[in-house]
Order: structure tokens, then C-alpha cells, then sequence
């Protein structure tokens, strides 16, 4: 690409590039030794980052609203048993995500690692295609969180007003409620989002004490026995084992977004530093939180049935009830998770926004001249973040027809990332057992690109235990994939079928047709934008 049409395609990166340099952006000097000049502005701290970071997983909070899928496959056991298991999973894969962001900190995240770790004959097919799975992913995982929290907010309605039947439509009125709330913080741009997170961290941290307090303080309880020993297979599967990995999703989407931070590097100063850090902090955090929050809604589970046919939609609304033994408590603490809900959606919007910005970047997607614009004034791709609201506000005319339909999202979400989590991870272990990836370079050498030398960044587990974890971690990516396309009951028909795959594999194959049609002509893997100096 000529410098030339680089600059049109962003607000004066000269006049950035220059001013950033002057003042010693450390930052900016590792995206250009990647190739990439910068264009948007470092807004993000080490601590505004955790909370971006922390209040995407929103683990307590996501398993709460999932509580569903693993009580009905797995029971109160296999929910402890899968959430240890699942967390485990998710820190592995962390630890690769970690590594890869320390060498190449760029908001195109995967498709960027493929195309630096693949063979050079498949380098452009493979990043292409990881580029539209993440997408896929990052859509399906705000649009179900905005969804989720939607259908929480009418959930409380219910609660509170037990006479209120909800329509179809109400839950697509709360979903672009939420979407919009969304948009408004994305919009504004600048310093709004950091702050924000910032502030979210600490609800998200100090609203799990004002749920957990209350509900272990009040409710009675079962025993251990119950909770660690009782498994359930309402799904009718062939087997318990087979039932508790049916019910592993529910955990699984609780520790969704673990890339997010990924995206978000090039706002954030020291990114091959702070982006790991940030992204394992989050995984100790919410995994910590998480399994608590399990332990604490198990303990106080004494009417399972009750619980699993609550009209709210969530058992977790029953069991603060039934705890508390009061509506206004469970609609408060209720409320409290909601909150958070809502604020994680904005951490989202952006990740999706900043993915699919960086690919337009690079030419992979129709129409990338507009999508991979940057705000003069605010600094924001805007008009990715407007193309995230349009699809995100289209998707949400699908709970009208069917809400079981749009539920199907939520494997999408699974499916998709984790199908690029598998590929960069996969073409990880074996660059490392190769040996080819170095420990230094020179100062004025382009590396961790298509092309070019590959240098460990600050954050690596060297040795067996590397090896080991990466293995780990692909494992646990392709079970957390193949069961997402599972439906949650054996007798399948129309209603309880899992569509996922047809979604998944629909946008695969669309993704394809263009790039013979069209983006093989453009599209030629992270273009090399700037030389260093």
C-alpha cells in the first residue's frame, strides 16, 4: 500500500506519529516495529484496563444468568465440578492469548498472530478466515449480553410485578435499550471509557460482597452432600458425563471476551506489558469471584425445581428470593448484577468495534475504506462502532419471532471465538517446538508480522510448562467448541435444536465466496504501514 492512500485512510497519522514520538511513546515505537502506525489515542491505564478486562468476563454475574444450562445438565455438582474445569481451561488459553499479545499488541489480535505464525503459503487464507471467526465471535457475544441483560431487566419486571406477562417484543424494546446505552458511552469517545471501566471495576468487586453477604447471611441451606455429590440429567442424555459436558456451555460463555483486552492495545500505554498482565488478572479475579458466587447460589438452592421454573427466566432470581425471603431484596441484588450486565456491554461494543476496524484496516472486509476510519476529534473508529449498533439492533428483531432461535447466539459466540482461539494456538505450539521464535531483535527490524522475524515478547512461559499449557489449551478449546453446537436436551425438534452451526458455518461460507469474488485481489494479510526508525 503507498503512503499515500495509508494517510487517507485515518485522521493525520503523520501529525500523531510525530507528536507521539516526541514524547516518547514507548508504545507507539512497538505497534510501528509491527508495522502499524498509530492512530488512536492511549487513553487506557494499567487499572482502567482490569476493568475493561474484568467487567467483560463478568463471571459471577454471567454464571448467575446462566445458572440454568448447568443445573439442567450436570446438576449442582456438575456446575462445580465444570466451572473448576472450565476456569482451568480459560487460563491456559489466557496464557497463550498473553503471550501472543506480548509479542504483538495490536487490536487485530488473531488474524494478526495467524498471519506471523502461519506457513507463508497459507498466510493469507489462514488470517482471513480467523479475522471473520473473531468477528463472528465479538458479534455473537455483545449481541447475547445485550440480550441477556434485556431479558434480565424484564425478569425483574416479573418479579416485582408478578401480573406482568411480557410480549415477544418487549425483550427487543429492553435489548436496543440496552444496545444504545451501549453506543452513547462508545461514542463520546476520548477518555469517557477508561474512566468508565475504571469506576464499573470497583461495582463489579463491591457489588459481589452487597449479593453475597445478604444471601449467605439469610437463606438456608443444604448440605454439602447436595451440592457436591448431586448430579442431574434432565437433557436425557446416554450418560451423566456426556449430560455434564452438554452443561459446560453455560460456564464456558461466563468466562467470555478473554481477548478483549487484545483489541483495546493499541489505546493503552506499555500494551505488550499491561495487555497480559490485564488479561491474567482478570482470569485470578473473576475465577475467584466465580466460583464463590457457584458455591454461595448451590448452598442456598433448596427447591431446585422452583428455582429451574422461576417465571422471572432466571433461577437465580427464585434463589434470592426464597433467600432473602423478600421481592424488593431479590430485585435489588438483582439490580446490582444487572448493573454490571449493562456497563460490560460498552467494554464489548468497543472490542467488536476495535476487531473489525483493525480488519478493514487491512483491507479484508467490503466497503473497508469507510470501516477503517478514525474519528479527528474523538478518536474513535466511529463508523466501525456504528456498523457493530446496526447489526446488533438487526439481530435484535430475532426474539420476536423466536427467542429459543436468538438464544443460539450464545453458541456463536463460543464457536467462534474459540475457533480462532484453536488456530492461533495450534500455529503457536508449533512455531515453539520448532524453536523459531527468538529472543531478541534489532532495534530497527519489523518483526512479529506477515513476513518477518518472531520475538518473544515481556510475558512468555518458557520450557515444558509452555509447551504443556498450550497443549492444555487447545484441548480445552476444542471441547468448549464441539459442545457449543450440542443442543441442551437429547429429543431434539424444532425448538430445542441448536441452530449454531448453521449460523457459524453460514457466515464461514460467505466469508469465502467474497474472498475468491473479491478481497483475494485486496486482502494480503496486516500491511506493513510504517518502516522503524
Amino acid at each position: 500500500m503507498a503512503a499515500h492512500e495509508i494517510k487517507s485512510l485515518h485522521a493525520e497519522p503523520h501529525e500523531l506519529e510525530g507528536s507521539r514520538r516526541d514524547k516518547g511513546h514507548s508504545a507507539d515505537l512497538v505497534l510501528e516495529r509491527l508495522g502499524k502506525k498509530p492512530v488512536l489515542k492511549r487513553n487506557f491505564g494499567m487499572l482502567s484496563m482490569l476493568g475493561f478486562s474484568c467487567t467483560i468476563l463478568v463471571t459471577w454475574e454471567g454464571f448467575a444468568c446462566l445458572f440454568l444450562q448447568p443445573l439442567t445438565n450436570g446438576g449442582p455438582a456438575g456446575a462445580v465440578y465444570g466451572f473448576l474445569f472450565v476456569w482451568l481451561g480459560v487460563a491456559c488459553v489466557f496464557v497463550v492469548l498473553s503471550e501472543l499479545a506480548s509479542m504483538a499488541p495490536t487490536s487485530g489480535g488473531q488474524y494478526h498472530w495467524v498471519s506471523m505464525l502461519a506457513p507463508p503459503s497459507k498466510v493469507k487464507f489462514l488470517s482471513y478466515i480467523t479475522a471473520w471467526l473473531t468477528f463472528i465471535g465479538w458479534q455473537a457475544t455483545f449481541a447475547t449480553a445485550a440480550f441477556l441483560t434485556g431479558t434480565m431487566i424484564q425478569g425483574v419486571a416479573v418479579l416485582t410485578h408478578p401480573g406482568y406477562v411480557p410480549a415477544n417484543w418487549h425483550a427487543t424494546f429492553y435489548y436496543w435499550a440496552v444496545v444504545a446505552f451501549a453506543v452513547g458511552i462508545n461514542i463520546v469517545g476520548r477518555s469517557v471509557l477508561p474512566k468508565f471501566e475504571g469506576l464499573i471495576l470497583v461495582v463489579h468487586i463491591v457489588g459481589f460482597f452487597a449479593v453475597l453477604i445478604p444471601l449467605v447471611s439469610l437463606a438456608d441451606t443444604v448440605s454439602a452432600k447436595d451440592v457436591f455429590t448431586q448430579f442431574i440429567n434432565e437433557g436425557g442424555w446416554s450418560s451423566q458425563g456426556l449430560s455434564f459436558f452438554v452443561g459446560l456451555i453455560g460456564c464456558v460463555f461466563a468466562f467470555a471476551g478473554g481477548d478483549a483486552a487484545v483489541h483495546m492495545s493499541e489505546e493503552i500505554e506499555n500494551a505488550p506489558v499491561l495487555v497480559p498482565r490485564a488479561i491474567m488478572l482478570s482470569v485470578l479475579i473473576n475465577g475467584t469471584l466465580g466460583f464463590a458466587m457457584v458455591l454461595a447460589l448451590l448452598f442456598c438452592l433448596t427447591d431446585l425445581e422452583g428455582a429451574l421454573v422461576s417465571p422471572t427466566g432466571f433461577p437465580y432470581m427464585e434463589v434470592f428470593r426464597a433467600g432473602t425471603g423478600s421481592v424488593g431484596g431479590a430485585a435489588a441484588m438483582s439490580a446490582i448484577i444487572i448493573t454490571v450486565c449493562l456497563t460490560s456491554t460498552t467494554g464489548m461494543m468497543a472490542a467488536t468495534s476495535r476487531q473489525f476496524w483493525a480488519f478493514s484496516r487491512d483491507r479484508g472486509v467490503p466497503g473497508w475504506r469507510i470501516w477503517s476510519q478514525v474519528s479527528p476529534t474523538t478518536s474513535i473508529p466511529t463508523y466501525a462502532v456504528m456498523l457493530t449498533t446496526f447489526i446488533a439492533a438487526l439481530l435484535a428483531l430475532i426474539p420476536i419471532g423466536s427467542a429459543v432461535a436468538f438464544n443460539q447466539l450464545c453458541a456463536m459466540s463460543t464457536s467462534g471465538l474459540y475457533m480462532s482461539y484453536i488456530l492461533v494456538a495450534g500455529l503457536l505450539l508449533w512455531r515453539r517446538l520448532e524453536g523459531s521464535i527468538h529472543l531478541t531483535a534489532d532495534a530497527d527490524e519489523t518483526v512479529n508480522t506477515i513476513g518477518s522475524k518472531l520475538v518473544w515478547g515481556p510475558f512468555r512461559v518458557p520450557g515444558a510448562l509452555g509447551v504443556v499449557i498450550n497443549i492444555f489449551a487447545i484441548i480445552y478449546s476444542l471441547i468448549a467448541m464441539f459442545f457449543s453446537f450440542w443442543p441442551t436436551v437429547s429429543v431434539v425438534t424444532v425448538e430445542t435444536m441448536n441452530f449454531s452451526i448453521v449460523g457459524t458455518v453460514g457466515v464461514i461460507f460467505l466469508s469465502i465466496v467474497y474472498y475468491f469474488v473479491r478481497a483475494r485481489h485486496v486482502y494480503t494479510g496486516p500491511i506493513i504501514e510504517t518502516v522503524p526508525h
